[in-house]
């Protein structure tokens, strides 16, 4: 795990006037509180742009595969947010907007199968933020700021702390790995670091990376399956 890449700053922004006006339309929406309740305290919560079945209060990271994954309704109001996420050419699995409120703290923890080596991978887009927010990745801070675009390797031990007085708002999009992407992160690391060192997995580890690559019910993780059970 040491040469795995932890996160990457992509030469990319985007217009922060365009994001904020965007986000501004939803506030008023519901927005439904995380369901890691363990994971934090204070006020943390999310709505939806594109899930499975199209539902805006679905935030689950990971899809069950019984619907189509597909835009919500939240994003007819959102035209930059569409050609934001349009213009990212990989499959989406998720795309929401995580708000982290004012004194919100998200505690230590990690996101299993959630770095580029798994084939799935995050990008985080800061919409609002403040300069006494607290992001820690495997114990280095991060300071993103509005606008850049950033890929966080979510498999490392990581925590926001939200020490300002406004809360933060990030555009989080989860994907598939495909050649597009390969391009996009072999320009800004080394390939060889997008590598895990190859272990033998126990029967349990296999069962648990396969029912979760069975909840993204995608031609990829189906052939992700087949070479997990052959090995």
């Amino acid at each position: 795990m040491e040469n795995l890449i932890r996160f990457i700053k992509f030469p990319i922004t985007f217009n922060i006037e365009r994001l904020q006006k965007d986000v501004q339309k939803i506030l008023s929406k519901k927005w439904i509180n995380h369901y890691n309740t363990n994971d934090y305290t204070g006020n943390w919560s999310s709505i939806s742009l594109y899930s499975e079945g199209g539902k805006s209060e679905n935030i689950n990271a990971y899809n069950k595969g019984t619907e189509k994954v597909t835009y919500t309704e939240i994003i007819e109001s959102c035209d930059y947010f569409k050609e934001i996420i349009d213009q990212f050419l990989f499959e989406k699995t998720t795309v929401r907007l995580l708000r982290l409120a004012v004194g919100g703290e998200i505690k230590p923890h990690v996101d299993n199968c959630l770095g580029y080596e798994d084939n799935c991978f995050r990008i985080h887009i800061p919409i609002i933020t403040n300069k006494d927010v607290i992001f820690i990745l495997d114990n280095q801070r991060l300071i993103m700021n509005e606008g850049e675009c950033w890929y966080i390797n979510a498999n490392f031990t990581h925590s926001v702390v939200n020490h300002g007085k406004e809360d933060r708002i990030h555009l989080v999009i989860d994907g598939i790995r495909n050649e597009w992407t390969d391009e996009l992160f072999f320009k800004e690391a080394n390939e060889q670091q997008f590598l895990k060192p190859e272990k033998k997995m126990s029967d349990n580890e296999k069962e648990l990376i396969i029912e979760e690559l069975k909840r993204m019910n995608s031609n990829t993780a189906n052939e992700l399956i087949s070479k997990i059970q052959n090995k």
